[in-house]
């Protein structure tokens, strides 16, 4: 693009076009005669008789510029001549994610974490207009994203998720679920979900709390259960009776790491009906060229005129 007194040109490579049509317009249009170009074949001698018994009636000799005037219109159409439009209105969508990673010690040395992490990746890539934040916890919680839109950047985000990412040791999910509503509250979530990515480690009363005030601001929370590897074998493990509950005291469900349509079902519920203004104004042109070519059609409809 390109700009010639205050007038975008989307496409300047057409300009090429202007001058080439400029001289086959001059060079190659014929000149209106009322013989259509037999006076340049006929013998001359027998030209003037002809004139001199009135059986031919010569024409103006003005060369017919509707055929140039036409394409030279199409070219300055394609040129794109347009006008920024600075008022375009920008929504964002009142409903978000928030996925909490438990990345203590017990989630990140065992051998699932390859599957838990695919999970987290999967919720993000189904969240479809949702802003989607990431709050990563250990013995401490951290934002690792604020609400984004942009969700490949997020998913490689969590691709890089390992035991090294927090350096505090523990496992204090009651943090990560704290981070978990500031966020919804400092971003004016509607309604949200969130989803807490856990092997269950570290769940207590201040846990339950923090799913509670989450519940009454009128999002839930849902728990993906991601047992290590010596756990899943047991018939009950450790930390399932807390999973459930804590999904439950949050207005949640809850899904395993190992089943992707369980995944798939703790979001699928959300609507994506309430908007807000956006705080950017989206950048849009207005294209002058469609007037253009519709003025070419005065000129191309003169070339359909019958002659007396």
């Amino acid at each position: 693009m390109i700009e010639i007194f205050d007038i975008m040109l989307l496409r300047p490579q057409w300009l090429l076009v202007v001058p080439l049509v400029a001289v086959v317009g001059y060079y190659f249009v014929p000149r209106v005669t009322a013989l259509a170009g037999w006076d340049r074949a006929i013998d001359p001698a027998l030209l003037a008789a002809l004139e001199r018994l009135g059986r031919v009636v010569p024409g103006s000799g003005r060369r017919n510029w509707f055929p140039a005037a036409t394409a030279m219109l199409i070219a300055f159409a394609l040129i794109g001549p347009a006008n920024e439009v600075r008022e375009g209105a920008s929504f964002r969508n009142l409903d978000g994610l928030v996925v909490v990673m438990d990345l203590s010690r017990s989630v990140t040395e065992s051998t699932r974490l390859g599957e838990t992490l695919a999970a987290a990746r999967q919720m993000i890539d189904q969240a479809g207009t949702r802003p989607v934040a990431l709050v990563v916890y250990g013995g401490d919680a951290y934002l690792a994203s604020a609400f984004t839109s942009d969700h490949r950047a997020l998913g490689t985000t969590i691709a890089v998720l390992d035991s090294e990412t927090i350096p505090d040791a523990g496992s204090r999910p009651e943090r990560g679920l704290a981070f978990a509503r500031r966020s919804l509250v400092d971003a004016d979530i509607v309604a949200g979900d969130v989803v807490l990515v856990t092997d269950g480690g570290g769940l207590g009363d201040a846990a339950f709390r923090e799913a509670d005030a989450i519940a009454r601001l009128g999002s839930r929370v849902s728990v993906v259960f991601a047992p290590s590897a010596e756990a899943s074998t047991n018939s009950s493990p450790p930390d399932q009776g807390l999973v459930e509950a804590l999904a439950r005291s949050g207005g949640g469900r809850v899904a395993d790491v190992l089943d992707p349509a369980t995944i798939v079902a703790l979001t699928d519920e959300s609507a994506s009906a309430r908007l807000a203004d956006g705080d950017f104004a989206t950048l849009a042109w207005q294209d002058y060229g469609r007037f253009l070519l519709l003025l070419a059609l005065i000129p191309a409809l003169a070339l359909f005129r019958r002659g007396g």
